[in-house]
This record gives structure tokens, C-alpha cells and sequence, in this order.
């Protein structure tokens, strides 16, 4: 139990308020699952960041949207588990350690696979250390008792599990197929890892002469280099110009091969000439023509994206050198005719952004579609998934229903590599999750599995699943939410429903909560190229980590991107400042005030019953809103309550009784502020975990931690609607005042006449009864409230819920002067009407303006009109 000794500094200091508070919260265990089986569980696992690097402001948003529900559900009672973890990343860390080696002089193969990996393994702890840095910077709750990495023997027991099961059910294949080809990185990527650029090409138009001399057929090509590779050319069968030609053959150009001429459906005639080259071993769909008609499949290009030795004399040259020499010998041949300049979309590696080759080879792939139609049917039962804003559910079924079989083999050696064996003689296949007996006789095969493969299963791969006896798999799995960006969805999301479902039997989350990406101020995407990112450690340098993840938390609605703003930061630091003023002049007040001695039951006043009300609809709003994710609304009403009702009205108001003689309302005031301050605590605590702890600790309070105080409830008892109501139209009264005040230029320290009609008889008694509040601030020289007043001619009145103000001008201001004042300004706003006018009708400025500056100026003309024909009223109503 806690009094209230105010070690409150006077000033707030984001870096002495958070130095050494996360140690405390780790030491005290307050972040570790307790399996206490009288607690429902609850369970996030984090989406794990790639040990490549530093966290960005994506992930800290990201996390603190997860904190932010483990805080609040932890106060709320429930046994909390929120998994933490890291992500080998295969390609992405492959490619950084390589770069590493490379400034050393080193490559890979100088180093042999076992050096590497070592090699890997240091980078990883390096960048693991560094990532959890972060993560207690941004102050995130993490049970790091169950911390987990993608490459962990337990995960990658359960990497062998699911591909020797899959294989046995015939859902993994090894076969040879057209795939995305990285040259860069010289890996085979998932039609996810290509992200689509326009580039400027070009379509080369060439005639193909027939065998026997009677003529050419035309075909056009964007990549006339893998022509060196063509087996066919290809027609639809019922197309009358080519028909005949069907069953015949063409010289192909350079090379010299005759090729048969192939009647497919596949092929549009109304698309260019009708004819197209056939490259089975570079191209999806001719790969699939070949197939038909049985063509053979010649690969012309070397792993590195240059030209092997069946590509004859360019043999050696890169794929685009390549190109330019073959269009200057086709054309010298005669053979190509036309080059007409194309924009079009062409692949590119997601890691390297080298152009993706789409390129024959030998590798493993996942069958999607009895997998994928599983996924599909869950979304029709009461167990679905539920996605958050709901309209991301079609995301996800558009990615489920148009899947293709996943490429799963990565030509790299950092990863899970594929538990498949080949016997040295007979070539037979072993699959297993333990190497054969006779392992001197078989050699596993050198590839290793897409990293989405290993984070496909991180939900319950986690939780000890193979094992499923494990207490933590039978408590925490399912989870409750994953939180993760848009961008995503196909690549994570998807592929962690229907692996859970096929080997869980259950969906491994029961929400997603979709958030968008951090843009500049400007919408722009951050990237290094624009120079625009932003370190969230820096930001935490200067405002704090609570201004940070206030801001980054109720700065946008889910599934929308956030613009980032570092004023917006600085005005939630101010907003932490005022919360701290608040709370020192509550503790400077409470006169060594302890927990058990906080009493609501004796006599309150209009404000005591009106910010108890309000708490208690600031309470049931906040919770509401939290459960639906809908932070930026809990933000804004949490703002809303703490700076207006109770810093700008109930602190300035308790001053009276906290400055007055009356000991029995100084005790009930100095409780309220107590309860109040406390409860404020607890439910900004998940937005603003340090500064909240730091105020909550010097509060008269319970128990060891903020972090597991109870969270708030509703308590009906300390509502009163009617005190509200009463309170709303003092409010109201004191707000019309002030801006009289301001509109007269007298300051409050000036003392004024005040006349309230009062409607009826009981708003009267109302404002008879808090005529208190009424004199302390509005400061009157005479106050008068009646349901009979005379209205003067020389008053301003003002019309609020329930009665007629009016404030009698004579002794406020000289009215003469006042005038005076008016007409000068009246010159002034004259001569600006003028001119915007003598623009306006300028006929040169309105033909050359821009139209948006011709907007401003009639924007500024009635503006000015205005506030004219307001200065004209005032002076014909001070002339009388």
C-alpha cells in the first residue's frame, strides 16, 4: 500500500520517467503467462521481425497495438500470453552476410556450408540483441521465457513434420517447372516475392521462314534472347490464315533448328499476328504448351542470368547484352522488321530487385488447391476467421482462390534444409524426418525451405506442436489475434490459416487485425531512396516512448495507412505534460491521503457527481471501443475526458473545496481526485505504459505493478444524470461568458455585470444552487439570477440550454473608444475588399492566375465582406 509522498518532478522527463522501469516490470515477472487455470487464457505470438536489421516505425506500431491489448487484458484478468520470437529469413540474412563476407574478401564457397552457417548464427545473435534492445524501448510486455526462433530445434521438428506429411498425402511435389529465377541472388522465389514494375520495353517483331521456302510466319517477342531456346510455334487451330501450316516447320533464325508449327487453343488470334514462339523452358505457358504437344525444353541461360553454351555463339554474355547483340543480327538477317516501343509490367525480385527470369527448373512446390479449398470453406462456418476491417476477408479469399502450387525449395544455405534424401546409385527419394540408416549411401538434398514455410506454422510451431501433449499448446493455441499490416496477407496470413487448419484441425487466430503502413506527412511510402524514413529510436530520444506510441496507436483507423507527424508527437508529449501537471496538483493536495482511506460516500458536489459520471461513460467507451480495435476513438475520448473534463473543469473547480474551510469537502474532493486519477491511470496504461506507472506508483494505491492492477469497471453507484446535466449548463454558461469576454477585450481579472434569466423555476434552484461556480469563473461585479431580467439595449446576450445571458456593456468598455477602435477597423477591412476586387476584375490576372489562386482571392473576398458587415452591426448597435 502506497501514501502519496509527491516525488513528482516539476518538470516531465520522458528519460527519467522510463530509465530502469522496464528492468523493474521484467524482474517482477509481470509479462510471464502464469497457466493459472482460474484465468481464461489469452494469447498474441508476435509477428517475428527478419534478424537483419533495425525494427522500423512499422513494427513499432505494430507492437504497440499488441501491447496495448496484452496490457489491457491482463488488467482485465485474463492469463496472458504474448510469445515473442525472431524470424531467420532466409534469402533476406543469406544476402547480408554475404555482403559481410564480400568487404572481407571472402565468399561463401571459400568459407564451405558449416563455416557459413556459423557465420550466420553470429549475425543472428548480434541483430537478435539489438532487436530486443528495441523492443524494450518501445516498453513492449513480452514473455521472454518462451522467446522463439524460426530456426530453434523445436521449430525445426516441426519444419520436418509437416513436409514429410505433406509429402506422404502427395500435397508436396519435386518436379521441374517454370518458377520465378532470381539471378541476383540465384534462388528460385514464390510469385510473392515478385513485386511488379512498368518498365519501358520493347515488342521485336520477326519472320520465321518456313522449311520449304514457301513463305514466313510472323511472331513478336519483349525477350528475343530466349528465341535461342524456341522448340515450336504455335497457332490456334481454327485460325484460317494459319490452319494449313499446322504439322509443318520453320528455320529458326541464328541458331538454324527446324521447329514444328503446333495447333493449341491457347493462343488468341486476335492478339498480334496469331502466331507466338514457343519456349518451354523459359515461359509458364509455353512450359504447358510443351507439355502438350511433347516438345522438348531447351534452357539457354546459366543461374546467373548469362547465357549458357545452347545459346551458340552468345554463350557467356548477361541476358541483356545478350539481347542487344541478337536484335543487331536479326536485323542484318533480315529477320526482324519491326521494333515498336511497349510499357509493361515486369517482374522483379522482392529481396535483390534484380528482373525475375522465369526459368525451368527442378524444385519442390506445395499443391494449393485442396489446401487452399479448405481455407476457403472455413470462412462459410461460425469459427471463421475474423478479419478486422472485415473488408480484408476478400484479400485474403481473392489470394486463396487464385493461388498456383507454392515453389518451396530456396537455392540457399541458410534455413530448414529439406529433409529429402537421394541414394547415390539408384537415385530412389527418402523422405523422412531422420536421415536413412545407411546414411554413407544417400546425399540430402543442398536446398533449403522458403522462410514462409518455417512462419507459415509460427502460431502453433511455437506452443511445442508436434508435441501435443505440450501445456502450452493445449492452453494458448488457438490464439486470440494476430496483428499485422495489409501487405502481408498472402504472403503470411493465408499461408498460417490453411497450415493450421491442416495440422491443428482448428484456425490458429480467432481475429486479424489489419493496420496499413506508415506514410510521411506527405502519404509517401518510406524508403531509403527518398530519404524520408524515420528511426523510432530517435523519435524516443526526444519525446519518449508514450508520446511515440500514443500517437502511432490512435493515429489512424484499422486497416488505414498512418501519415506520420513529428508535431503530432510533440502535442502528445504536451498532452503527457498536462496529465503530469494534473497529477502533481492532485498529489501536492491529498495530504498524505492512503488506498484504504479513499471514501466516496460522503456529500459531493455538482462537479464531485459529474466527473464520477463521466468517468464511468469514459470507462464503459474506452473498453467498448478497445475490445472492437478501435483505438484511435478510444484515443480521442480518452484526450477529450483528461484534458477537458477533468484538467480544464474538475481541478479548477476542486479548488474550492480544496482551498476552502470545509474539512468534510476537502476529504471527499481529495478521494475523488484519487479515484479518478487512479482509474485515468489504468486505462491509458496500455497506450502509455511508463509514465503512467511513474504516476501511478506516487497515487495511494494497490498492489506492486500498474501493469497488474485491476482494469476499470462501470460502477452505477457513483453515476448521477441529473448533476451531469446541471454541470453541462454551468459549462455551458462559463464558455459563453469567456467568449464574450474575448470578443469585448476584457480580460477575466476584470469584473463584469452577469444577468441570467432562468427559463423556469427549476433550472433557477439549479444555478442558485452552484452559484458558487458561477461567481469563481465568471468573475462577476454583480451577479443576478432570475427568471424575471430586464434585457438593456447597451447588452450583449447570448442564448444558452435552458436560459438568456446577458451582460450590461457600460463599465466593461468606453464605448466611444470602442468605436474609435470599430471604425479603424472598418477602414482597414474597406480597403482590403477593394483590392481583392479591383483584382478580381482585372480581366489579365483573371486569364493568367492559376484557378487555384483565383479561389483564394474570392475566399478572400468574402472572408473580408464578412467581417465588414459584423463591424457595421456592432457599431450601429454601440450608436443605439
Amino acid at each position: 500500500m502506497a501514501g502519496n509522498e509527491i516525488n513528482l518532478p516539476t518538470k516531465y522527463d520522458p528519460k527519467t520517467v522510463e530509465e530502469g522501469r522496464y528492468e523493474y516490470w521484467l524482474n517482477g515477472k509481470f509479462f510471464e503467462a502464469t497457466g493459472d487455470p482460474k484465468k481464461e487464457p489469452y494469447t498474441i505470438v508476435i509477428p517475428p521481425p527478419n534478424v537483419t536489421g533495425k525494427l522500423h516505425l512499422g513494427h513499432a506500431w505494430d507492437t504497440t497495438l499488441q501491447d496495448i491489448l496484452t496490457r489491457m487484458k491482463r488488467m482485465q484478468g485474463y492469463d496472458v500470453l504474448w510469445l515473442p520470437g525472431m524470424d531467420h529469413a532466409g534469402i533476406a540474412t543469406q544476402a547480408k552476410v554475404e555482403a559481410k563476407l564480400r568487404e572481407e574478401g571472402v565468399s561463401r564457397y571459400d568459407l564451405g556450408r558449416e563455416k557459413f552457417l556459423e557465420e550466420s548464427w553470429k549475425w543472428k545473435e548480434e541483430y537478435a540483441s539489438h532487436i530486443r534492445e528495441q523492443w524494450s524501448k518501445v516498453g513492449l510486455g513480452l514473455d521472454y521465457s518462451r522467446e522463439r526462433f524460426t530456426l530453434d530445434e523445436g521449430l525445426s521438428d516441426a519444419v520436418r513434420e509437416v513436409f514429410v506429411s505433406l509429402y506422404k498425402k502427395g500435397l508436396i511435389y519435386r518436379g521441374e517447372r517454370i518458377i520465378n529465377w532470381d539471378p541476383a541472388t540465384k534462388t528460385a522465389l514464390s510469385d510473392i516475392e515478385v513485386i511488379y514494375q512498368d518498365v519501358q520495353g520493347a515488342f521485336y517483331h520477326m519472320r520465321y521462314p518456313l522449311s520449304d521456302g514457301s513463305g514466313f510466319i510472323e511472331i513478336a517477342t519483349t525477350r528475343p534472347e530466349t528465341m535461342l531456346g524456341d522448340t515450336a510455334v504455335a497457332v490456334h487451330p481454327e485460325d484460317e490464315r494459319y490452319k494449313h501450316l499446322i504439322g509443318k516447320t520453320v528455320i529458326l533464325p541464328i541458331i538454324g533448328r527446324e521447329i514444328p508449327i503446333v495447333g493449341d487453343d491457347y493462343v488468341d488470334m486476335e492478339f498480334g499476328s496469331g502466331a507466338v514462339k514457343i519456349t518451354p523452358a523459359h515461359d509458364p505457358n509455353d512450359f504447358e504448351i510443351g507439355n502438350r504437344h511433347d516438345l522438348e525444353r531447351i534452357l539457354v541461360m546459366n543461374e546467373d542470368g548469362t547465357m549458357n553454351k545452347n545459346a551458340d555463339k552468345y554463350q557467356g554474355l548477361d541476358r541483356f547484352e545478350c539481347r542487344k547483340q541478337i536484335v543487331k543480327d536479326l536485323q542484318k538477317q533480315d529477320v526482324l522488321f519491326k521494333i515498336e516501343e511497349y510499357s509493361h509490367s515486369v517482374g522483379h525480385s522482392e529481396r535483390s530487385n534484380a528482373v525475375v527470369e522465369p526459368y525451368l527448373s527442378t524444385q519442390w512446390f506445395v499443391k494449393m488447391q485442396p489446401l487452399a479449398d479448405e481455407a476457403v470453406e472455413l470462412q462459410t462456418k461460425e469459427d471463421k476467421v475474423n478479419f478486422v476491417p472485415d473488408r480484408f476477408e476478400n484479400t485474403y479469399l481473392r489470394w486463396m482462390e487464385n493461388t498456383r502450387d507454392w515453389c518451396i525449395s530456396r537455392q540457399l544455405w541458410w534455413g530448414h534444409r529439406i529433409p529429402a534424401w537421394y541414394h547415390k546409385e539408384t537415385g530412389e527419394i527418402y523422405v523422412e524426418q531422420e536421415p536413412p540408416a545407411d546414411l554413407e549411401n544417400w546425399e540430402q538434398d543442398v536446398d533449403v525451405l522458403d522462410t514462409w514455410f518455417s512462419s507459415a506454422l509460427w502460431p502453433f510451431s511455437t506452443m511445442g506442436w508436434p508435441n501435443l501433449e505440450s501445456e502450452d499448446y493445449k492452453r494458448y493455441y488457438p490464439t486470440n489475434v494476430l496483428v499485422t499490416g495489409y501487405d502481408i496477407i498472402g504472403f503470411w496470413v493465408s499461408r498460417m490459416i490453411f497450415q493450421g487448419l491442416e495440422f491443428t484441425g482448428k484456425r490458429p487466430f480467432k481475429d486479424v487485425l489489419i493496420h496499413g503502413l506508415v506514410r510521411d506527412a506527405q502519404g509517401r511510402k518510406m524508403s531509403k531512396s527518398l530519404g524520408n524514413g524515420v528511426d523510432p529510436m530517435d523519435v524516443i530520444a526526444q519525446y519518449g516512448t508514450d508520446a511515440l506510441r500514443y500517437f502511432l496507436s490512435t493515429g489512424s483507423s484499422p486497416g488505414q495507412d498512418l501519415r506520420f507527424s513529428i508535431e503530432k508527437v510533440e502535442s502528445t508529449w504536451n498532452f503527457i505534460n498536462k496529465i503530469w501537471n494534473a497529477s502533481r496538483f492532485a498529489l501536492m493536495n491529498m495530504d498524505g491521503l492512503k488506498y484504504e482511506e479513499i471514501d466516496l460516500t460522503g456529500e459531493k458536489s455538482v462537479a464531485d457527481k459529474w466527473i464520477l459520471t463521466r468517468l464511468n461513460e469514459t470507462i464503459e467507451s474506452v473498453t467498448k471501443l478497445a475490445e472492437r480495435y478501435e483505438f484511435g476513438e478510444v484515443g480521442r475520448l480518452l484526450y477529450n475526458f483528461i484534458w477537458d473534463d477533468f484538467c480544464d473543469w474538475y481541478i479548477e473547480m476542486a479548488k474550492l473545496p480544496l482551498y476552502g474551510e470545509d474539512e468534510a469537502a476537502k476529504k471527499t474532493t481529495r478521494s475523488i481526485l484519487a479515484y479518478v486519477l487512479d482509474n485515468t491511470m489504468r486505462l491509458l496504461h496500455p497506450f502509455m505504459p511508463f509514465v503512467t506507472e511513474e504516476i501511478w506508483q506516487s497515487l495511494p494505491h494497490q498492489g506492486e505493478s500498474i501493469t497488474v492492477a485491476s482494469w476499470p469497471v462501470v460502477r452505477p453507484e457513483l453515476s448521477d444524470t441529473d448533476a451531469a446535466n446541471d454541470m453541462k449548463l454551468l459549462v455551458e454558461i462559463i464558455r459563453t461568458v469567456r467568449n464574450i469576454r474575448a470578443e469585448v477585450n476584457t480580460p477575466m481579472s476584470k469584473q463584469i455585470e452577469l444577468k441570467i434569466k432562468a427559463k423556469d423555476k427549476s433550472i433557477l434552484k439549479q444555478l442558485e444552487t452552484n452559484r458558487s461556480y458561477l461567481v469563481r469563473f465568471c468573475n462577476p461585479s454583480e451577479l443576478t439570477i432570475s427568471t424575471e431580467v430586464q434585457t438593456d439595449d447597451k447588452a450583449m446576450t447570448a442564448v444558452v440550454t435552458g436560459a438568456e445571458l446577458i451582460l450590461p456593456l457600460q463599465g466593461l468598455i468606453n464605448i466611444d473608444e470602442e468605436i474609435k477602435r470599430l471604425e479603424k477597423e472598418l477602414e482597414k477591412l474597406d480597403k482590403e475588399v477593394e483590392r481583392v476586387e479591383k483584382k478580381l476584375s482585372n480581366e489579365g490576372f483573371v486569364k493568367k492566375a492559376p484557378a487555384k489562386v483565383i479561389e483564394e482571392e474570392k475566399a478572400k473576398q468574402a472572408d473580408y465582406i464578412e467581417k465588414r458587415n459584423v463591424v457595421h452591426s456592432r457599431i450601429t448597435e454601440l450608436r443605439g
